[in-house]
Parts: structure tokens; C-alpha cells; sequence
């Protein structure tokens, strides 16, 4: 497996720790609607969250939340309303970041941008 893909799985195993600590319920990780990939849907509050997990090693192209593109944004704001009718979830939602960073020594920074796009 490429380094890379290593990487991304460690951010969201981090990613899916911090939401648990956190009181979330994890209820998908993963989950594919045609291109898009959630790669954590959580619920708390009485509201379905949809994650993007964005790793990196540095920021020489920018910060991981940067790498959230418009056109990803709208994959995921389709996928997400698939989701939703599947659930036949009439609430509220969100749409969060975890952004996180490693340095050189392996130690990482998490940022976590709740309400981050729709």
C-alpha cells in the first residue's frame, strides 16, 4: 500500500478516536455513493455529521483543509443526501473537517472545523 494511503487510513483512525472521546456516535466510516467517499458519518445532538478526514506530512501545498475542493464539497453534499434518504433522517446535519498534520518526529496537530461547508 502506498505511503500515502497509509497515512490518510492513520488520520482517520486519529480522526475517528478524537470523535468518539468527544461523545459522537460513529455510525459509517467510509461510506461510497458513486465518486464520493464519507470518510466519517457521526451523530450527536440529534444531528447526523458528515467528516472529511485531510492529512498531511507538511504544508507546502497548503493546509490539509484546503485539499476540501469545491468539487469535493459537492460530491460529498451528494452523497451525503443519498445517505440521509437511505436513513429517512428528516433532521438536522453538518458538514465537518479534521484536518491533521505531521511533523517530521511523527507528532501531529488536529484541527477539527465543525460547519465547515454546504
Amino acid at each position: 500500500m502506498a505511503v500515502h494511503n497509509l497515512l490518510g487510513q492513520q488520520g482517520e483512525a486519529i480522526a475517528r478516536t478524537y470523535l468518539e472521546d468527544k461523545g459522537y456516535e460513529i455510525l459509517d466510516e467510509n461510506w461510497c455513493f458513486g465518486k464520493a467517499e464519507i470518510d466519517l458519518i457521526v451523530y450527536r445532538d440529534k444531528r447526523i455529521i458528515f467528516v472529511e478526514v485531510k492529512t498531511r506530512s507538511s504544508t507546502g501545498f497548503g493546509q490539509p483543509e484546503d485539499f476540501v475542493t469545491e468539487s469535493k464539497q459537492i460530491l460529498l453534499q451528494k452523497a451525503a443526501e443519498e445517505y440521509l434518504y437511505l436513513m429517512n433522517f428528516k433532521g438536522e446535519i453538518r458538514f465537518d473537517i479534521i484536518a491533521i498534520l505531521f511533523d517530521k518526529k511523527g507528532e501531529y496537530t488536529l484541527k477539527h472545523i465543525e460547519d465547515a461547508f454546504w
